[in-house]
C-alpha cells in the first residue's frame, strides 16, 4: 500500500466541535462518514473514552484498507464500506441507532488527487477514471465517450458553474470524433483551449474536472440524503460537523442547516397557530474558516468551510427537504 502525505483540513476545529475540551473523554457512538486516510478519526479517538465507539465510512476501497488497519489496532473502530448517501442503511447494517457526533469531510481527498491513476487531477497524466469507488460505476472516459453535447453542457454548468460549458462540450465532441479521450492531461488540454478566461491562479480545467467528478459520484445527491439521515441519527445534543470545499457543497449545507434551525419560516404566511409550528431541529449554528497559518501550510485548505450545528430534542419525520436530485442526474441511466 503506497503512503501519501495528507494534511487534514480544519482538524482541531472539527474534533473540538464533536468532543469539546470540557467533555473529554467523549462517550457513546461517533461517526466519521468520510474516513479518507483517517486524519479526523485518529485525532477523535484520542478524545474518546475506552468504551466509546467510532464508526468510519468510505466508498473508496483504498480508504477502507486503511480503516481496516485502524480497526485492528483499536477495538473501538468499526469500518463500513459504502457512500455516505447510504448512511441510514449502513448504520442499520451495523446495528447502530442514535449517535453523539457525525462528521463529513466532503469532496476529493489529497491521496486521491495525488495518485495519477485515479484520474482526478488535471495536473498529472493518468487514465480518466474519477470514481470514488473504483469497484463500480462509469468512468469519466466512458461518460465522455457517450454523453451528448447537451448533456455535457448541462453537467459542466450545473456541477462546475462553468461559464464556457457549451464551448467545452463542443470541443470534447469535436476531439472524440477523431479519437477516444482517455487521459487526464488530454482532457485538460482540450478544456484549456475552449475556456477563454479563468480566475487568477485557477487552471482552466478546474471547473470541468470538478463537474465530472461530482456528477459521476453523485456527490450532491448523496449529500442531501446524508444530511437528512444525520437529523434522524443524531441524539439530542449531538453535533453535526460538515467541511465543504466549493460553493455548491457549502450552499447546500448552509441552506439545510438554516431550514432545520428555522423550519417555522416555511409556514410564515399560513394561518397556523404558533403552538402547531414545527420546532427547530438544529441549533447553535457556526461557520469556521481555516486560519491564515493553516492556509499557508496547506494551500488546499484555502476554500474549506466548516459548518457546525447541534441537534435539538425535536422529533424529525424524515421530510425536511428533498434529497437534492440534480436536474441532469436522471440522464445517467444507460
Amino acid at each position: 500500500m503506497t503512503d501519501f502525505t495528507h494534511q487534514t483540513v480544519l482538524l482541531h476545529e472539527t474534533v473540538n466541535a464533536l468532543v469539546p475540551d470540557d467533555q473529554v473523554p467523549g462517550s457513546g457512538i461517533y461517526v466519521d462518514a468520510t474516513f479518507g486516510r483517517g486524519g479526523h478519526s485518529m485525532e477523535l479517538l484520542k478524545r474518546l473514552a475506552s468504551d466509546a465507539r467510532l464508526v468510519v465510512i468510505d466508498k473508496d476501497p483504498q480508504a477502507i484498507a486503511h480503516a481496516q488497519l485502524l480497526s485492528q489496532s483499536d477495538a473501538r473502530v468499526t469500518w463500513l464500506h459504502g457512500g455516505f448517501g447510504d448512511l441510514d442503511a449502513l448504520l442499520d447494517s451495523a446495528g447502530i441507532g442514535q449517535v453523539q457526533g457525525l462528521m463529513f469531510d466532503l469532496g476529493v481527498s489529497s491521496p486521491q488527487l495525488d495518485q495519477a491513476e485515479r484520474g482526478f487531477s488535471f495536473m498529472r497524466d493518468g487514465p480518466l477514471d474519477m470514481r470514488m469507488d473504483t469497484t463500480s460505476g462509469m468512468t469519466a472516459a466512458q461518460w465522455i465517450a457517450h454523453a451528448s453535447m447537451e448533456e455535457m453542457r448541462e453537467v459542466f454548468k450545473e456541477y462546475g458553474e462553468e461559464r464556457f460549458a457549451l464551448q467545452v462540450a463542443k470541443a470534447i465532441v469535436a476531439r472524440r470524433a477523431e479519437r477516444p479521450i482517455e487521459r487526464t492531461l488530454e482532457l485538460a488540454s482540450i478544456v484549456a483551449g475552449a475556456v477563454r478566461t479563468r480566475e487568477k491562479g485557477q487552471h482552466p480545467a478546474t471547473r470541468t474536472f470538478q463537474a465530472i467528478r461530482i456528477y459521476l459520484n453523485r456527490e450532491l445527491e448523496e449529500l442531501g440524503s446524508a444530511l437528512e439521515a444525520a437529523l434522524s441519527r443524531l441524539a439530542c445534543g449531538g453535533t453535526l460537523a460538515v467541511i465543504s470545499f466549493h460553493s455548491l457543497e457549502d450552499r447546500k449545507v448552509k441552506q439545510f442547516m438554516q431550514r432545520a434551525a428555522r423550519p417555522h419560516e416555511a409556514f410564515a404566511r399560513l394561518p397556523i397557530r404558533e403552538s402547531d409550528l414545527p420546532q427547530p431541529l438544529l441549533s447553535n449554528l457556526k461557520r469556521i474558516l481555516p486560519s491564515k497559518q493553516e492556509v499557508e501550510q496547506n494551500p488546499r485548505a484555502r476554500s474549506a468551510v466548516l459548518r457546525i450545528a447541534q441537534r435539538t430534542s425535536a422529533p424529525f419525520d424524515g421530510h425536511l427537504m428533498s434529497a437534492g436530485k440534480g436536474v441532469v442526474h436522471r440522464r445517467r441511466s444507460r
